[in-house]
């Protein structure tokens, strides 16, 4: 098997012959809406999403042939897609944030065109997606990566709320260019509370707890030993395990991520991707960086997880970010730290715990380097 290992394009895994798990019957089930948000801890293949909704919409039929999306896809029609990709900005820098929004408008009226009648970054943008709608016959496309980067680059700083006030304005294009658009997803770690961001254009549907969802991003059990059935006898044999030892061995420690109340098990897809590509069991996706909010928020601070994962909890508690280190349970679960372990629906309570081995000892590593400063 070819593993895709830091690859986060649709086209390059088909074309490469690198295993792909196939998720296009829930991408066609997504694009079936309209405006949408989805939160899913980093390295969980948000990014590979949205390349694969973008050649969905470019109509790249030959990407999908053998997929599931090949059955239920017969038209195949090519619309204007803008995407916008935040993973690249370097955000605690007064005037990046415009500076790259102005880089995509810019490109986009090379294409669809340019009014002087419009100077703001909102209002040339909603002139572009108007020409592009009227210019191609087809609604517009919007994917966003990392919406939330230019704040969590910036938390606890006075740029926080310049952002916030850029964002916010950008964003409400949505709502006055409603017309012109066929589908808008946002992505990112966190959701924001609803009177921030987004308060500026009609909310999205947020599918981040949409049970119909679970499973867009990451591996379930059944995908797991379905696709990887190969490499997990060659791991168990290299490892000397039996094969059913092998799969209890990375359940421990890869698996444990529940996205809603229906508690579908999703194991980690950067770990495991990268344990079949190395033979090895190993803590890969704390190894691949910690998220600098996180730290920065922590530091100095001791977090009792004991305490914070003996209670249930309400999800309003834990889906809208606040960026409160005495409070950090919301930071917590959207960073995948925590994650939800158990549901009483009579209560409409969650109890939340980590998901595995990998991301309890990622815990200790990341608070011992929030309290360097500290000791």
């Amino acid at each position: 098997m070819r593993y895709p290992i830091s690859i986060q394009t649709f086209a390059t895994i088909r074309n490469g012959n690198y295993v792909y798990v196939d998720k296009t019957d829930l991408v066609y089930r997504l694009a079936q809406e309209h405006v949408c948000f989805l939160s899913r801890p980093r390295r969980f293949g948000k990014s590979l999403l949205i390349s694969t909704l973008d050649a969905y919409f470019s109509g790249r039929r030959e990407l999908f042939r053998g997929l599931k999306m090949e059955a239920l896809e017969d038209k195949w029609d090519v619309y204007p897609v803008f995407r916008i990709d935040f993973a690249k900005g370097r955000f605690d820098l007064a005037g990046e944030l415009e500076k790259v929004l102005e880089e995509y408008v810019s490109s986009w009226e090379t294409i669809y065109g340019k009014s002087d009648i419009y100077i703001t970054l909102s209002s040339r943008f909603q002139y572009v997606l108007e020409q592009a709608a009227a210019r191609t016959g087809h609604q517009a496309v919007i994917l966003i990566d990392e919406y939330d980067k230019p704040l969590l680059d910036v938390l606890e700083e006075d740029l926080e709320n310049v952002n916030r006030s850029i964002l916010k304005d950008f964003y409400g294009t949505f709502k006055a260019a409603d017309a012109s658009l066929r589908f808008v997803l946002l992505t990112g770690v966190t959701k924001f509370s609803q009177i921030t961001v987004f308060s500026g254009f009609n909310q999205p549907n947020d599918i981040s707890m949409d049970s119909r969802y679970d499973a867009i991003c990451g591996i379930t059990e059944d995908e797991l030993y379905s696709v990887f059935g190969e490499a997990i006898s060659e791991m168990a044999s290299k490892l000397n395990y039996t094969v059913e030892t092998m799969k209890a061995e990375l359940k421990k420690q890869y698996d444990g991520y529940h996205f809603s109340n229906a508690l579908l098990d999703v194991y980690n897809p950067f770990s495991i991707i990268n344990a079949f590509n190395k033979m090895d069991i190993d803590n890969y996706w704390y190894k691949s960086g910690t998220p600098t909010y996180l730290v920065k928020l922590l530091e100095g601070h001791h977090v009792n997880m004991q305490k914070l994962t003996s209670r249930p909890y309400e999800s309003q508690y834990f889906v809208d970010y606040r960026a409160d280190a005495e409070n950090p349970l919301a930071m917590l679960y959207q960073s995948g730290y925590l994650t939800i372990k158990g549901y009483d629906r009579h209560y409409g309570e969650y109890t939340l715990d980590y998901p595995n081995v990998e991301v309890r000892k990622g815990f200790v590593a990341l608070m011992a380097e929030a309290n360097k400063c500290c000791s």
